[in-house]
């Protein structure tokens, strides 16, 4: 590419343009200095900004579901909140972290490879604490874990890991399996350290007890889904699984109610003396005749005809007809009245 050259006409312009300070030289610095944007190579963005917003989105509705859930375990006031959505190399997330810690080593499914939860001690210690019968304070002192500490927060990260699934299930179907407690950050090498990783760091407050989790996906785990991952995706899915849910919840729940049935065997229209008068081995007479079929009465309704019989040894009614309510008549027939 030849670079442009200047005649002499355009040299003289700017020498008096210059000189006479219609041209800001520092003006034009500024701007060249905007023009520049930085980019570190060893840190390249592997998620765009909109992917970045559906993964937030995504653990916003995780943070409200672990609000209400350890709220259940620990027995006392709970408050979750997303502190960070960012991506990293992943050496800088271990040398983050405090040493010992809790971290948990989670396999990621339909993909291979592993993933990490890590919640600080003083969170861990005030949970073991409040599940164990305590208040849910920490001591400030951090050690290893025992066997039934180890334990307990075990079927923490369990729990947390079925909240995580339901919340990614929104966009993309996604199983953790917890794998492993570890507490040296440094023994933990689910990826290169200079992979690019998702980590997403909650804040967590429980009684007077804070503290921080973090979840961290390597990028070579989220390569395959990425192209699920946008903020638009994320409203469709939760729109649509919100009309499904809402269907099934009403289906489930409609299937358990209990409403009366009752076979009407006839009818007759009796004087208010003539009850008065009834005995035992009275007979009424009934306007149906045997051949007659029933009226099978649902609630306050009358639904269905029927023919008595028995099945069994039993006395039975075989449906015979469905009688339409108005809102099941077609529109001629549904008792429109004429002006």
């Amino acid at each position: 590419m030849t670079p442009d050259v200047l005649s002499q006409n355009e040299i003289d312009s700017l020498l008096e343009a210059l000189s006479s300070g219609s041209v800001d030289v520092d003006a034009m610095r500024k701007e060249d200095e905007k023009a520049v944007k930085s980019y570190d190579f060893r840190r390249p963005d592997k998620f765009s900004k909109d992917q970045l917003r559906a993964i937030q989105m995504i653990h916003e509705s995780f943070t409200r579901q672990l609000t209400t859930s350890m709220s259940t375990m620990v027995r006392s006031m709970v408050s979750a909140e997303i502190a960070s959505v960012d991506q990293l190399a992943y050496d800088e997330f271990i040398r983050s972290l405090v040493q010992p810690t809790v971290i948990g080593i989670l396999e990621m499914y339909p993909s291979s490879g592993n993933a990490l939860i890590e919640i600080n001690p003083n969170l861990v210690f005030a949970i073991i604490d409040r599940m164990l019968g305590g208040r849910g304070e920490f001591s400030g002192k951090v050690r290893e874990l025992t066997d039934i500490e180890r334990t307990v927060v075990e079927r923490v990260i369990m729990r947390m890991l079925e909240l995580l699934e339901e919340s990614w299930s929104t966009v993309v179907d996604v199983r953790f399996r917890y794998e492993n407690l570890e507490s040296n950050p440094f023994f933990v090498q689910i990826c290169p350290g200079t992979d690019m990783v998702l980590l997403v760091i909650l804040k967590l407050k429980i009684g007077e007890v804070e503290g921080m989790i973090s979840i961290c996906i390597p990028y070579f785990l989220m390569e395959p889904i990425m192209d699920k991952l946008s903020s638009q995706q994320w409203f469709a899915s939760t729109s649509r699984k919100g009309d499904d849910a809402a269907r099934d919840y009403l289906k489930r729940h409609l299937g358990k109610v209990n409403i009366p049935v009752a076979l009407e065997l006839g009818h007759t229209v009796l004087n208010v003396s003539d009850i008065m008068q009834l005995r035992a081995g009275d007979v009424i007479k009934l306007d149906e005749t045997l051949e007659s079929p029933l009226g099978v009465r649902i609630g306050n309704l009358v639904k269905f005809r029927a023919l008595p019989g028995s099945l069994n040894g039993r006395y039975a009614a075989e449906i015979s007809e469905i009688i339409p309510g108005e809102e099941d008549l077609p529109e001629s027939e549904g008792g429109a009245e004429d002006d």
